[in-house]
């Protein structure tokens, strides 16, 4: 991997840093027919869809009973391993929980009340590697939340990946379904015979399930768009090069689109960190899918010429995941507004927030981080404003309300204040 400076960039080579995007519009069309089909024929369509693009015969759909049988059928240690990543999420997430409030404001009783919604969908990807901590990502929070049904649905097979059932398990999820991609999304916003239907739909995928995502989004509540995996390193002169460069490639092993970014002002440390990945990659069990992610337009290890300057490319880059390995790091924190979850200091990989620190590892891609945040509680959490206004209280306003309500033509509701005073 070259070393390229950021002053330097071509506008071409700006664009394809910061444009970064899922891919789509590319397969909308094909998705938007996949999305039809389901919301109209259920069933039948995913057994169809299933055996075309998973190359499976699903028998039974509901899987639920698997899943809490592989909870006691898995390794110990992986169960454990499991369950201590659960209970950091569900402490975490916890503290997300916001409180309902009433407060008198001058004989205005006002107030927030929050509540969940009753069901939730949450996918859960297969496909070219199990992903048993996005079972707890999701789920967790959706409970923790205080939602009553949440339903996971995850690619099918001929044999269900038993950790990845067992997260879910773990998870507390109350069903179960085999469905993938476009199809899985589809099952969660319309229901099926088989699948039920839910008000909310989260979780992380592919393109296709990205833009079934995008299809569904108005008939059902969505987290967000999400993209291929991407990391930001930041980092001075006193970083470790291999460890920057380990962060790097773990975050490149997830998928050949994936974007992976290291920032520094220190030349002798760009060009280490650019030696390292390449001393690192060879006889991965990934080694393909890392070197493809590795040759990502989007990816490389830039030098910039101050601190300033890189912390601009990474607050332009809006990056999922952002370490920052620094002397002066919590300084640098406070100058970045845009990243999805921020890593401090050297004992503080990416890896770490992806299975078993607790923060959700469910984040914006694309540079969606300048304008929204990642999964959380609030993402099943609907919120209502209660008021209670005494006489008096709305006779101090009555001058306001009937005032505007007369400026914006609306007399009937100047009227319905009058009317409270009238003899």
């Amino acid at each position: 991997m070259n070393v390229r400076e950021i002053s330097e960039l071509r506008p071409d080579e700006r664009a394809a840093i910061f444009d970064r995007d899922a891919g789509v519009e590319d397969v909308r069309e094909d998705v938007r027919e996949i999305v039809d089909r389901v919301s109209e024929e259920g069933d039948v369509a995913i057994r169809e869809y299933s055996e075309e693009f998973d190359d499976v015969s699903v028998g039974n759909l509901d899987v639920t009973d698997a899943a809490e049988r592989a909870v006691d059928e898995i390794d110990d240690d992986v169960r454990e391993a499991i369950e201590t990543a659960a209970e950091n999420v569900r402490a975490f997430h916890e503290r997300q929980v916001p409180a309902d409030w009433r407060e008198d404001f001058e004989g205005r009783d006002l107030g927030r009340r929050f509540t969940a919604v009753e069901r939730a969908g949450v996918y859960v990807p297969g496909g070219t590697a199990a992903y048993p901590s996005s079972a707890l990502m999701g789920v967790i929070p959706a409970k923790v939340a205080g939602v009553d049904h949440v339903a996971v649905a995850t690619p099918p097979a001929e044999e269900l990946n038993p950790v990845t059932l067992a997260a879910i398990g773990i998870a507390g999820a109350d069903a179960v379904y085999q469905v993938g991609g476009a199809q899985g999304i589809a099952a969660l916003a319309y229901g099926t015979e088989t699948v039920d239907r839910v008000q909310t739909v989260v979780g992380p995928g592919n393109r296709w399930v990205t833009a079934a995502k995008a299809e569904v989004r108005g008939d059902v509540e969505i987290d967000f768009l999400a993209g291929p995996s991407e990391v930001a390193v930041l980092a001075d002169g006193t970083a470790d090069p291999d460890l920057v460069a380990a962060d790097l490639v773990a975050q490149a092993e997830h998928d050949t689109h994936a974007s992976v970014v290291a920032v520094t002002d220190d030349p002798a440390l760009a060009e280490a960190v650019a030696e390292a990945i390449e001393g690192q990659v060879p006889g991965r069990q990934r080694e393909e899918t890392i070197r493809g992610a590795l040759d990502n337009d989007a990816s490389g290890v830039f030098l910039a010429r101050s601190m300033s300057e890189a912390v601009l490319f990474v607050e332009e880059y809006a990056a999922e995941h952002l370490a920052i390995v620094a002397d002066e790091d919590e300084a640098l924190l406070d100058r970045i507004d845009s990243a999805g979850s921020v890593f401090l200091g050297p004992h503080s990989p990416v890896a770490a927030g992806d299975y078993a620190s607790g923060p959700n590892h469910v984040l914006p891609t694309g540079g969606g981080a300048r304008r929204y945040g990642g999964l959380s509680v609030d993402t099943f959490l609907r919120s209502t404003t209660v008021q209670r206004l005494d006489e008096t209280a709305l006779g101090d306003l009555s001058e306001t309300i009937t005032t505007l309500a007369e400026a914006e033509g609306l007399e009937a509701h100047a009227e319905s204040v009058r009317k409270r005073f009238e003899e």
